[in-house]
């Protein structure tokens, strides 16, 4: 058997690029940072490793063991339309992160690099942030390929979540081997994710009075079909009209803004954060701490990745490089 590829993980949260990878049996991380503690604790209860929970400002790139792939999707508020899209102006040093990921793929050169980061990051500041990075990365010899993928059409997960994937190579012979995994028939239900049949714990379910204002009674009013995904935003609420769940966000556990909700015969509810994860593509043995605040689960969930969009691109990585 080949010796499995060796990974270095950035931004790791609960590691979803880190499983993707290694669903394709031939990559194992051997490295991981992470600067939050809380979705540390979810990755050490799946991973075999020990995270290195520092600022990435602070580890030198000598203290990252050699590696055959560095994976990252570094934080993307600076970009994202859900943000304030101030790029690499972010005021708390958000934007330019890449660079610091990028000064640990100087040293190590790894053959292959890989990020995941949001739509808008192509478009931000007319593009002129994304060709930024793609430059940064040729100057160290990398020629990239990057496309935008969405969960529902490349992933099997019913989540409509568009994001955008890098991949570069410091070979020729691999960037010309490589491509992009082609859209699949979305197969995976949304009853295959959320269990409509079962009640929950009664924490999960909107009722009458529970929370300031008329939300209850615009949801009774508004969310008529129970094999449906609805969202409160603000002031109405919002049905998913194709049929799977909307964009996970970070601020899921932070009240009723952006919470994905559902119908069913025992009342309308939000997501449990393992349905969130579900929905991300996590398995159903993915373990999540018992002992966490809830609306910490639901940002793990929300900063997450489709795992299953990442391990069809790292099979197409795979065969490009003769694993």
């Amino acid at each position: 058997m080949k010796k499995k590829l060796r990974m270095a993980s950035f931004f790791a949260g609960v590691g979803g690029i880190d499983l993707g990878f290694e669903q394709t049996g031939k990559v194992e991380t051997v490295y991981a940072n992470e600067f939050d503690e809380y979705p540390v604790k979810t990755f050490e209860l799946n991973f075999p490793i020990k995270v290195d929970c520092r600022d990435i400002n602070e580890v030198q790139a000598s203290e990252v063991p050699d590696v055959d792939i560095v994976c990252g999707g570094f934080p993307c508020q600076a970009f994202s339309i859900a943000g304030y899209r101030k790029g690499f102006d972010d005021e708390k040093g958000r934007g330019t992160l890449f660079f610091e990921m990028l000064r640990i793929i100087r040293d190590k050169k790894p053959r292959v690099v890989f990020f995941e980061n949001v739509k808008n990051l192509v478009g931000h500041d007319n593009g002129n942030t994304f060709q930024v990075i793609l430059d940064a990365l040729k100057e160290e010899g990398y020629k990239t390929r990057h496309m935008v993928l969405n969960a529902m059409e490349y992933g099997d997960t019913p989540q409509n979540r568009e994001r955008i994937y890098i991949v570069g190579f410091l070979n020729d012979d691999d960037v010309a081997k490589f491509s992009f995994p082609d859209p699949i028939p979305l197969k995976k239900k949304l009853s295959d994710i959320i269990d409509f049949d079962h009640k929950v714990d009664g924490k999960y379910y909107y009722t009458e009075g529970k929370y300031k204002g008329d939300i209850y009674e615009k949801l009774n009013e508004a969310m008529d079909d129970e094999n449906a995904v609805y969202q409160w935003r603000r002031h109405y609420v919002r049905k998913n009209m194709s049929g799977v769940v909307p964009t996970l966000t970070a601020n899921m556990g932070e009240g009723g803004h952006n919470v994905a909700l559902v119908r069913t015969k025992y009342g309308i509810r939000k997501l449990t954060p393992h349905e969130c994860f579900n929905a991300q593509g996590f398995p159903v043995d993915f373990v999540l701490p018992e002992n966490m605040a809830e609306s910490r689960l639901y940002k793990q969930a929300g900063n997450s990745v489709c795992v299953g969009v990442i391990h069809r691109i790292a099979e197409k990585i795979m065969i490009a490089i003769n694993q």
